[in-house]
């Protein structure tokens, strides 16, 4: 009888251990999908409090792609290619934000959204976003280059808008949660896109007065914006050319660097002679 009794105890243990074993393989899926769609420091907060407070921030910087002519690509492509495609251009672009400290908001459709200066405050967000920009459309040449060589066909070109503003940030739903930014600096990044063309890079007066030390630009003037009247912009051409050594417009050098950290220590950077579209 007491050996029974004692291999019951012992079934009984292993019992519980193999539950405790499952509820913390459950637990530990539930983290994994958390972060997977909250930035870290979010997905902290609501594990810690159950909910996420909605943070004002002062400056942020909001990049905005759209491929052209996806629409009716994705009337005439098969449908697991499409979205193949798609797929690796994307994860692509979040392997490229991680980098430059950006964070993926949103995909809609074939439009992606990050911003910079969201859950790490930093004075460098601007000049983040639009060397993530950068890669981005330097990525998406090369697997045209590469499209074109191997099947003679064209992926699709891609317009990039960027802007920087204050939003405000907070998690929204319940069953289903999706941290995302509101604010007029939303839109404004959005009409920055959409005012742009293929192949470029548009960036608003705002963000491009705290880039111009780092890349040259191309005014392009006051232009009408929907639901905003004109607004000026500039097109990005490069990473200057005395910051980018032997990659004239494309890799940032060790002048450039050495000027990222100054701004990243807080200094307040000036050309000598300043003018109104230098």
């Amino acid at each position: 009888e007491s050996i029974r009794r004692f291999c019951r105890q012992v079934a009984g243990v292993l019992h519980t251990a193999s539950l405790f074993q499952q509820v913390e393989q459950e637990r530990e899926k539930s983290d994994r999908l958390l972060y997977n769609i909250l930035p870290d420091t979010v997905a902290d907060e609501l594990k810690e409090s159950g909910r996420v407070q909605p943070r004002k921030h002062d400056s942020v910087t909001i990049l905005f792609t759209d491929f052209k002519a996806f629409t009716a690509d994705a009337e005439i492509m098969p449908v697991e290619e499409l979205v193949e495609d798609l797929d690796a251009v994307f994860e692509q672009f979040d392997r490229i934000c991680g980098r430059y400290n950006l964070e993926k908001l949103k995909t809609i459709g074939d439009s992606y959204m990050a911003a910079g200066g969201l859950t790490l405050a930093n004075s460098t967000h601007p000049v983040d976003a639009v060397l993530a920009a950068m890669e981005f459309m330097d990525f998406v040449e090369q697997v045209n280059r590469i499209r074109q060589e191997i099947t003679g066909g064209k992926f699709w070109s891609m317009r990039v808008g960027v802007h920087t503003g204050p939003v405000v940030s907070g998690v929204i739903g319940r069953s289903r949660f999706a941290y995302d930014i509101w604010g007029d600096a939303v839109n404004v990044a959005s009409r920055m896109e959409s005012a742009g063309e293929p192949g470029r890079l548009n960036i608003s007066q705002t963000t491009y007065d705290q880039v111009k030390y780092f890349f040259d630009c191309e005014y392009r003037g006051r232009l009408p914006i929907k639901n905003r009247g004109a607004m000026e912009m500039y097109f990005v051409s490069g990473v200057r050319r005395n910051l980018s050594g032997d990659h004239p417009g494309r890799l940032p050098d060790d002048n450039f660097r050495a000027l990222y950290e100054r701004l990243k220590q807080g200094a307040r950077l000036r050309f000598k002679n300043e003018s109104a579209h230098t």
